[in-house]
């Protein structure tokens, strides 16, 4: 703002010097220096013309001066300048005879306003008060400027950051009540800009005077509407008030004020009421499970160049397609370091509380955070923030974490912190864990073998994580179901995008839910969880089994008596059923055993079978006798044998009844 009023005295310091040339015929040579020497004692300002003088009479009176700069006479830190390519001044004859010079078009062409970008602030010196001698003999009354191809450029050399709004082109009018109107366009980076302000300047001076100013801007990769304002604008030095101000920004009405000191180091403060705010540039961005995270460089280092002090309250505030209401965020920055913070921010339902540091002082940004989530629905928070809509239920977490990094593969590789997460009476959508676990009896599962139409009820999820480098890890992950109950372990890997766990699950095979007087049946192997954690492999767990197949038996005979019947006759029939012994007298226990049990652990363990098809030779499971030995005291009355059995023999009973229950499990 100091710059812009320092080129405004100059111009019109510039003009009062072409009008008395005008009337006194001064060459244009000695016009230079009358123009420099002039601006220089008004403002404070160095002038240097290094083109060329031009007077022209044709088609009207104009002058025109190439080439010029204007700075301070010492360079310092915060030094402001402006370069301008060519400077013409349009006018009539007669204004230049009044001694009240009347532009009626003042053209500047390819001008750049060198912008300092300042990392301290610095004390500035008091500003005298506008000399109303100067002011008056400065009255010039202009009736349209031009801008073409102009330029702002924000920059900091010793920081090698350079920063530029580029492409303006603008047109000023001034009306004879003083009311300005200004419209242009300009670029900044791949962003197109088009503005509209309106003001009604008051007679001078305009210091510590209100000026109503109404603002429209559109930015369509920025925001997705045009930003509106209307606000009175007070200038008292350096700093710029801004009272009464309303508007709109993204469809959301504001009120509220501000003020930005821009005597150094830009500072300010903003007190803001939405009804309905939405963060600007706020998208649920996420990297796919192909490509990973992004390692396109985040530029924070704009935050070291402008202390803040923002206050937003908010009847709703949307972020990445999220909804939080009500809400109200304080925030501060200074020094390059963000502190953010949020108190009871209402969340689908819920609470949320947090704070959020940002040091971007470095090369190196740094991030810190905790928050805590009570009661929040987790399936509306998930799909908008993450894109994630799995989980339904109500939430509860407990996250505290930091990390440092320039790209989202760099923050997410060095997270460090701890987590605790719980859903309670909800469900896990599109998949069904019950028969997940089953199909693993015959194959590999690749993929989460999701199916819109299905879901797994889940009465609670929890897990708590330690982060270390990137690596969740946690020992206490615990799913409880109506008809599924899992617990396990594992680590995800946040910066690969990958998981590996080992997990218990069991099941139910009653709809009693988790009333029921029974305790679940274990699936008996460990499954394990590997790869991408969009598409693992899912799989048994198997060298144990293999290690001790006595076990194994006896957690079948287990399964048998706590489920499948009295002494596991279910399971005995199923198994039955399973290898083919459904005859009344075509098998027996040892057949089971012997070759029955060894194909269904062969098709169940990939290979188990052959090492159990003999009787005898599987690696621990004793031998069982065979049928006919069973036979023969049969054999040894035959007149109390019946001429049709109408009862198969108790150890067929067992093995029908157990191939049954082991079919339904297995095989549903």
């Amino acid at each position: 703002m100091k710059a812009l009023k320092i080129i405004g005295a100059a111009v019109a310091a510039i003009i009062v010097i072409l009008a008395v040339v005008m009337i006194v015929g001064i060459p244009s040579g000695f016009l230079t220096s009358a123009i420099q020497d002039r601006v220089e004692r008004q403002t404070g300002y160095r002038l240097t013309i290094a083109g060329e003088t031009r007077i022209s009479l044709w088609p009207t009176l104009n002058v025109t001066l190439s080439d010029l700069t204007l700075q301070e006479p010492k360079d310092r830190e915060g030094a402001s300048r402006v370069t301008i390519g060519s400077l013409q001044a349009d006018m009539t004859l007669s204004s230049a005879w009044s001694g009240h010079p009347r532009i009626s078009e003042l053209i500047v062409t390819r001008p750049v306003l060198y912008v300092p970008l300042l990392r301290e602030r610095h004390r500035v010196a008091a500003q005298p008060a506008d000399n109303p001698a100067a002011t008056a003999d400065a009255d010039v009354q202009i009736d349209r400027i031009t801008v073409t191809d102009g330029a702002i450029a924000f920059s900091n050399p010793r920081d090698r950051v350079e920063n530029r709004i580029g492409a303006i082109n603008a047109k000023a009018t001034i009306d004879a009540e003083r009311k300005v109107k200004l419209t242009g366009t300009a670029r900044s980076g791949a962003t197109p800009m088009k503005f509209d302000i309106k003001a009604a300047v008051p007679p001078s001076p305009v210091e510590r005077q209100n000026i109503p100013v109404e603002l429209t801007l559109e930015a369509p990769r920025a925001l997705r509407a045009p930003l509106t304002a209307k606000a009175e604008v007070r200038l008292n030095g350096p700093v710029v008030l801004i009272n009464g101000l309303t508007g709109s920004l993204d469809e959301g009405a504001f009120s509220g004020w501000g003020s930005i000191d821009v005597g150094s180091k830009p500072l300010v403060k903003v007190d803001l009421d939405f009804q309905r705010f939405n963060i600007p540039g706020s998208t649920a961005q996420g990297a796919s499970a192909q490509q990973g995270w992004s390692d396109a460089p985040i530029d924070l280092g704009g935050l070291n160049y402008v202390d803040a002090q923002i206050k937003i309250s908010a009847a709703q505030i949307d972020w990445a397609d999220a909804q939080f209401a009500p809400a109200e965020i304080e925030a501060t920055l200074a020094g390059g370091v963000v502190k953010a913070s949020v108190s009871n921010l209402g969340a689908y339902g819920g609470q949320a509380t947090g704070e959020v540091i940002v040091d971007a002082s470095t090369g190196n940004p740094t991030y810190q955070m905790h928050c805590d989530l009570i009661g929040v629905r987790a399936l509306p928070l998930l799909t908008s923030l993450a894109a994630f809509d799995k989980l339904d239920g109500k939430m509860q977490a407990k996250i505290a974490a930091r990390s440092a990094g320039a790209s989202q593969h760099a923050i997410m590789s060095n997270m460090a912190g701890t987590a605790f997460v719980i859903f309670q009476d909800g469900a896990i959508r599109g998949l069904n864990v019950a028969q997940m676990i089953r199909s693993l009896t015959a194959s590999t599962l690749n993929g989460w073998q999701q199916q819109q139409e299905q879901a797994t009820d889940l009465t609670q999820l929890s897990a708590s994580f330690k982060i270390d480098h990137g690596q969740a890890t946690t020992t206490d992950l615990n799913l409880v179901g109506p008809l599924v109950k899992v617990t396990g372990a594992g680590t995800i890997d946040l910066g690969t995008r990958m998981i590996g766990f080992r997990v218990e699950p069991q099941l139910v095979m009653t709809t009693e839910g988790q009333g029921r007087a029974t305790d679940p049946v274990g699936f008996g192997i460990p499954v394990v969880l590997s790869g991408p954690w969009s598409a693992p492999k899912i799989y048994p767990e198997i060298q144990g089994i293999l290690d001790n197949p006595d076990a194994a038996y006896s957690k079948l005979r287990e399964m048998g008596k706590g489920l499948f019947g009295p002494d596991g006759a279910g399971l005995n029939k199923l198994l039955s059923n399973l290898t083919g012994n459904q005859g009344g007298g075509s098998g027996g226990t040892g057949d089971l055993l012997g070759g029955g049990l060894g194909q269904a652990l062969s098709g169940l363990f990939g290979g188990l079978g052959d090492a159990a098809s003999t009787p005898g030779q599987s690696r621990g499971i004793p031998a069982t006798p065979t049928q006919p030995q069973m036979a023969a005291p049969q054999q040894a009355q035959p007149e109390t044998q019946p001429t049709a059995r109408t009862t198969p023999p108790p150890v067929q009973q067992e093995s029908q009844a157990m191939n049954d229950v082991l079919r339904q499990l297995f095989n549903r």
